[in-house]
């Protein structure tokens, strides 16, 4: 059975036109499935919607390599001196104009049984109110033992970074419905994301588990089982159902980053300096960020995913007319225009990011097609349909110097 519009629009916590609904759901094709459309203007710049996660969780290796992010919404927690401190392994670094970390550790709060810890009393209450009963480990947090606690285990030994998926979100859908009063709608609201085929669920897991993903998967069910049982869900915890929870979850997952390091440089960069000034500041962070590089690579953020019913809705275009991003150091989602959208328009991202974008129509095939299992019929590719279907000598030069296996999704799922 299907959500409820009202289901679905209770998730957005703000719309362009301010209180106002400027989009809807409508069905596209059997091959697109369902699509996003503006039921009014919507100017370039403007935020077409702000959207919460049904679930969310922090990637299992992020949280492991202490990328400190609030347990409920994924806010950074450490102070952006702290961060710039650990990423450049230089203890003694500082930062200037230490008041625009927007960073208030007197606002955590941690729950009091397991010691997890979350960005402020709201979520500490609100992860409690929806899934945290259920999961919370109490005083076995570190007990390798705890049936939760194995699960991670065995999850960390199959997925590893760059990573795009997390088997606690996963655990957090059924603890939200084991948890829930009306089971029914949160049921509901999960079915809203897109199904696929068996042998197409295959190649999902295939990609987030490996050439051993057979044993694998059994193994994560079994465990996932023994941790999470409900008997609402029968159907999730069978061989077929959990394949097909996985896969929703390795297709529908959002990326989230979140950086308290980022909020601060936003802020320098809307500082009013003088001319020397500036260029001192903007020299500063240059060179921070080279010694980031040196020292850690490209893993800067807080990292994790979420399901967001009402972005799951919007289509994939190779030449998108909206983006999406985190603004707000958190999970809230923001959707932007990128230009001028006109009523009964189709609302499009990318699920590329801008260098993909650029590549030839062959090789973006190639990439959405092993990730997302459909192949792209926007305008852009159309245009490009004459095109030979071979990666260009630069693109295959670059493959061949060893990318990492995940690098495409892995880059689009840790977009900020």
């Amino acid at each position: 059975m299907a959500a409820s519009m009202c289901d679905v629009f209770s998730f957005c916590v703000g719309v362009a036109g301010s209180a106002r609904v400027s989009v809807e759901v409508r069905f596209v094709s059997s091959a697109k499935g369902k699509g996003l459309f503006a039921t009014q203007l919507i100017r370039k710049g403007e935020t077409i919607f702000v959207e919460r996660p049904l679930v969310a969780a922090q990637f299992l290796w992020n949280a492991l390599y202490r990328y400190r992010a609030c347990d409920h919404c994924l806010r950074a927690l450490e102070k952006a001196e702290e961060n710039a401190q650990r990423l450049t392994g230089k203890p003694g670094q500082v930062l200037p104009h230490p008041e625009l970390c927007t960073v208030h550790k007197d606002l955590h709060q941690n729950c009091p049984h397991c010691q997890v810890m979350y960005c402020s009393a709201e979520c500490r209450l609100a992860a409690a109110e929806q899934y945290h009963q259920v999961l919370c480990p109490g005083p076995s947090q570190d007990d390798p033992l705890h049936p939760l606690n194995k699960l991670q285990e065995a999850w960390r030994s199959v997925h590893y970074p760059p990573e795009t998926a997390s088997i606690m979100l996963m655990a957090r859908m059924v603890a939200t419905v084991k948890q829930a009063k009306d089971k029914d709608r949160w049921i509901r609201l999960f079915s809203q994301f897109c199904n696929k085929t068996a042998n197409e669920e295959e190649e999902i897991v295939h990609k987030l588990l490996g050439d051993k993903f057979k044993s694998q998967l059994d193994l994560l069910r079994r465990l996932f089982t023994e941790a999470l049982y409900e008997e609402a869900l029968s159907q999730w915890f069978t061989p077929d159902g959990f394949r097909s929870l996985f896969a929703l979850v390795g297709t529908n997952g959002q990326g989230i980053g979140t950086s308290s390091l980022s909020q601060w440089v936003h802020a320098c960069d809307a500082l009013e300096l003088k001319p020397q000034d500036r260029e001192q500041l903007d020299a500063f962070i240059d060179q921070l960020y080279k010694d980031i590089e040196a020292a850690t690579g490209e893993f800067l953020n807080c990292e994790g995913s979420g399901l967001f019913v009402l972005q799951s809705c919007c289509n994939h275009s190779c030449v998108p007319n909206a983006e999406t991003s985190f603004p707000e150091n958190n999970f809230l989602l923001h959707v932007t225009a990128l230009e001028d959208i006109k009523p009964g328009e189709e609302i499009c991202i990318s699920y590329l990011d801008c260098c993909q974008r650029e590549r030839s129509r062959h090789s973006r095939h190639k990439i959405l097609r092993e990730n997302y299992l459909f192949i792209c019929s926007c305008p852009k590719c159309l245009a490009e349909a004459d095109e030979p279907n071979v990666t260009s000598e630069e693109e295959e030069e670059e493959e061949e110097e060893g990318e990492p296996e995940d690098a495409e999704l892995g880059d689009e799922m840790t977009d900020v």
